[in-house]
């Protein structure tokens, strides 16, 4: 029987899901708000839907499994807002729902390490969002819920080489500052192992071994391109927006055991080094 993905949302992430699905011979739709980005999902093998807009109830009635990637809007989870009486008529029905957070969620915590069992104090508005998303997607009886928290999301296309290149990529050094980070080809190995091995009710956090401080990557990111590091500036005093600036609220380092002991997820990019080296490497044909 052909397994059905609806992927509400489908961007970035998902797609690298799906490249990993498609070959399986899953069947694919994708929402997209955008009719003209309908043609751009069509050529990847992802079947177009275009909502909000269209009717979502025949495509969730027809999924197997569902992955969803949207964000809060107004603090308000767009797709619970719309067809949460939909996917709760299909709770038990469906054999894998995927709800893609963040590591937001978890707030400040000084440069120390988390994991999912740490308590959810989120630093930013932005934090606070997706735990109420958490929680009312845990809500729904009977749902196959998995929460994803995903660190810093890079790949091919998405990484710090063009702003290196451009001359607008800033070292800005805030002292203690610690992020996580997560390979794209990462985030699709941890969604798939889990459809492989459902365990609803989990929480995953999703990112490499190597937590550092975010002039670290901006540095390395210049040493491959052989172009002068970029010099740096003091987060107290340098010149920022307020959401750039948001982004320094939290700093922690986030524990990845759970998915290589639950799931057996080997990482391909452990660290950002690693992810860069082959990051640049594609680019260069190699």
């Amino acid at each position: 029987m052909t397994k059905t993905l609806l992927s509400i949302g489908h961007g970035y992430s998902a797609q690298g899901l799906a490249d990993r699905l498609l070959p399986q011979g899953w069947r694919i739709i994708g929402t997209t708000r955008s009719p003209e980005k309908s043609n751009v999902l069509r050529a990847a093998g992802i079947e177009p839907l275009v909502w909000p807009g269209k009717d979502l109830g025949p495509a969730i009635s027809e999924a197997s499994h569902i992955l969803t990637s949207v964000a809060p809007v107004d603090g308000l989870d767009p797709v619970l807002a719309h067809v949460r009486d939909e996917i709760a008529a299909n709770a038990t029905r469906l054999d894998w729902v995927g709800y893609l957070s963040t590591t937001a969620v978890y707030g400040n915590h000084g440069g120390g390490w988390v994991t999912e069992d740490s308590p959810l104090t989120p630093a930013t508005e932005r934090g606070k969002a997706r735990v109420a998303a958490e929680a009312e997607w845990s809500a729904i009886p009977g749902l196959p819920l998995h929460i994803f928290r995903l660190a810093g999301i890079y790949g091919p296309g998405r990484g710090p080489f063009a702003k290196v290149r451009n001359g607008t990529a800033r070292r800005i050094i805030k002292q203690g500052q610690v992020f996580s980070r997560t390979h794209v080809e990462d985030i699709a190995r941890v969604l798939e192992a889990s459809i492989n091995r459902p365990s609803p009710g989990a929480a995953y956090n999703v990112c490499d071994d190597d937590p550092a401080p975010p002039e670290d990557v901006i540095a390395y990111a210049a040493e491959l391109l052989g172009v002068p590091v970029p010099p740096a500036e003091d987060f107290e005093t340098a010149e920022m927006t307020p959401m750039a600036r948001s982004f320094y609220a939290e700093s922690k380092k986030v524990s990845n055991e759970r998915i290589k002991q639950e799931l057996g997820v080997c990482l391909i990019y452990p660290s950002y080094r690693a992810g860069l080296d082959a990051l640049l490497a594609q680019e260069s044909g190699g």
